[in-house]
């Protein structure tokens, strides 16, 4: 059993981008900047956000955090993005979800200009990739092709099943698991919640990639021998034994499906660090396509 290991890679990945604005710097140009939204005091997201900004350090990006209170209205927000679509110096931004119930994210979502969503979040975006055109690939799934193509796991000719069809995650890899690439050209599988029998599915699976949000769903009796398996969940499950008064958990149940897996990935470490890494990559590109 191979760990796809995350946390390594996306330092990897970090190291080459570095490289990439080193020159940038050597060249006198302006160096990537990623600007975050934050509304609202959620502490998951506060968290996240603190190691985007840090992870923009590390690789010599500019990044700026902008604070809205949880009482900010949609039009307030929309405003907001209007100003950064319009910026000469903010190359890419996201705005960290969820958002408070008063905001419609999806209103929020479309008003991002796409080529700034280095989310991969924008309609345009989401439809360009569909269709093999340049676009900026959502960040998670990014992530994952990453770690299937480094660790150089066969999926040509692959039977992938998908569990889950959210559109930051499961739709758009059943998309990309099937396009032409490196790390795509297999036949996919999407299930959810409304899929019948999904043990069977699941045993027949080559790949599986799980984002259902459930702790330790996928079960060690639902997959075959030698199984590639890339777990996106991560959930916080009480736990008395444990400092914080809670374990970490993926979707996957570790210790008896590591048991069967050829490649699996571990949670934490294994998706997390992949995605911001590649929100990185996209503003990178993002910077880029305004040097051509």
């Amino acid at each position: 059993m191979v760990l796809l290991d995350g946390k390594k890679t996306s330092n990897v990945i970090k190291d080459e981008i570095a490289v990439e604005v080193q020159k940038m710097k050597d060249q006198g140009e302006r160096v990537p900047h990623l600007a975050a939204v934050l509304v609202g005091v959620d502490g998951a997201s506060l968290t996240y956000v603190g190691s985007k900004v840090r992870a923009c350090e590390r690789v010599g990006f500019e990044s700026t955090l902008i604070q809205m209170p949880d009482t900010t209205s949609e039009e307030e927000l929309l405003q907001k993005i209007k100003e950064l679509n319009e910026s000469k110096v903010i190359d890419g931004f996201i705005v960290q979800l969820p958002l408070p119930k008063q905001i419609d994210e999806q209103n929020v979502l479309n008003a991002v200009n796409p080529s700034k969503d280095v989310d991969g979040f924008h309609p345009e975006n989401f439809g360009r990739m569909a269709l093999d055109m340049e676009s900026f690939i959502p960040a998670t799934p990014f992530g994952i092709l990453q770690l299937l193509e480094r660790y150089q796991v066969e999926t040509k000719g692959k039977h992938t099943v998908v569990i889950g069809r959210s559109h930051i995650v499961g739709r758009p890899m059943s998309i990309l698991m099937s396009q032409k690439g490196p790390a795509g050209n297999s036949t996919v599988t999407l299930t959810h919640s409304h899929t019948k029998n999904l043990s069977e599915i699941t045993k027949q699976a080559d790949i599986i990639i799980v984002a259902l949000g459930v702790p330790e769903f996928l079960t060690a009796d639902m997959v075959k021998e030698g199984v590639v398996i890339v777990d996106v969940g991560i959930s916080r499950v009480p736990d008395a034994s444990k400092p914080r008064g809670y374990a970490i958990k993926g979707d996957v149940e570790f210790e008896g499906v590591s048991e069967k897996a050829s490649f699996i990935t571990p949670v934490p470490g294994g998706v997390g660090p992949m995605t911001i890494a590649m929100l990185l990559k996209n503003t990178l590109i993002a910077r880029e396509r305004q040097l051509s």
